[in-house]
């Protein structure tokens, strides 16, 4: 299926809801060794002050889902997954975009998250979004034990950082629509 795409495609990027989550739940098992369960997300979905998800959609088809949770002026990226025959599609970067921008309205100052070392793909997709490494969590990831690189991007309320989003969203392929975020909760 993901072969017979064609280049340009529309991805509706939309609030998570209860009737996302068989995606959802699909998808983080396909690429997670310890998936999040149904219930952690259902109980995720419940703090809506603090918690911002939504997927991403191709039609009717789940393809991706990001979090962000804000912690005063800080955005944590709790998670982001793609499924992977959607890979290299630049859903992960829609997602990214959505979470920085509801970030940005939530009034966050700085956004952070964890990645395992050994997603370079992931990496490299952060670093255009202006985070850098500041450190490591050794055995972050309990599935595997494996390390987590912090990253951090600063001063994303402030007019280069969202240039920045600008030249990303200008740069991908297809439609992007985005139902509305705040006001959901």
């Amino acid at each position: 299926m993901a072969a017979e795409r064609e280049v340009d495609f529309d991805v509706h990027i939309a609030p998570m809801r209860r009737r996302h989550l068989r995606g959802v739940v699909r998808i983080e098992s396909q690429v997670y060794p310890r998936p999040w369960s149904h219930s952690l997300f259902v109980s995720e979905l419940a703090l809506r002050s603090s918690r911002s998800y939504v997927v991403a959609k191709v039609g009717r088809e789940v393809v991706g889902y990001a979090g962000l949770m804000m912690s005063l002026t800080d955005g944590h990226v709790t998670t982001i997954a793609v499924d992977p025959a959607w890979h290299r599609h630049e859903i992960g970067t829609r997602l990214l975009l959505t979470l920085a921008h509801e970030a940005i309205d939530r009034g966050a100052l700085a956004m952070t998250l964890e990645v395992r070392l050994s997603n370079r793909g992931a990496q490299e997709m952060y670093k255009r979004f202006g985070f850098t490494a500041v450190g490591v969590r050794k055995g972050y990831y309990g599935d595997t034990g494996e390390d987590a690189l912090v990253m951090w991007s600063y001063e994303v309320s402030e007019p280069p950082y969202r240039r920045l989003l600008e030249g990303i969203e200008r740069g991908i392929r297809g439609t992007t629509v985005v139902e509305r975020l705040r006001g959901w909760s």
